[in-house]
């Protein structure tokens, strides 16, 4: 992140278009902001940021004329999340809230919990990998998640605490 912050550093509006175009996965290729092949309005953008739109056309043309950043920029992809539309697919979905970003292995003390409660992991996401200190893994499973698995779920090194969403 410091890579890309030290591109924006005398430049707060762009650089908040470009976090805007992380979080969403909006790639930029050919001089056009993308989400997945649907190619995104600069008006659109800048309104969802709150910014004019000459903001997002002078982001999307630094990120075009830095290497480094279109390197990054033109491989980024948006992803389905299901966590918000888990009820309606029959699934459910819980947010782990870790004690520490930087504790290494909690995801794998979840996931050993679930697999031993025979529970499938219909997807599994780190809320903001942007900002670690505010990380949550958000999980969905294709079934309930009885009682006594989320009591040992909240047991897990480096948990503090388990939400059902």
């Amino acid at each position: 992140m410091n890579r890309i912050k030290r591109h924006f550093q005398d430049l707060p509006s762009q650089e908040k278009v470009a976090r805007m175009f992380l979080k969403y996965g909006i790639s930029v290729k050919d001089g056009s902001a993308f989400c997945g092949d649907i190619q995104q309005s600069d008006t659109a953008l800048a309104r969802a940021c709150d910014v004019d739109r000459r903001v997002v056309r002078s982001t999307i043309n630094r990120i075009m004329s830095i290497p480094e950043l279109l390197n990054l920029f033109s491989k980024l992809q948006s992803r389905l999340m299901l966590s918000d539309a888990a009820k309606e697919l029959g699934c459910s979905c819980i947010e782990i809230v870790p004690t520490s970003t930087k504790i290494p292995g909690v995801m794998a003390g979840i996931i050993n919990v679930l697999s031993d409660a025979y529970i499938n992991i219909r997807q599994a996401v780190v809320s903001d990998p942007q900002d670690p200190e505010s990380a949550h893994l958000i999980i969905v499973t294709d079934s309930e998640i009885p009682g006594d698995v989320l009591s040992d779920l909240s047991k897990c090194r480096g948990v503090s605490s388990v939400i059902i969403r």
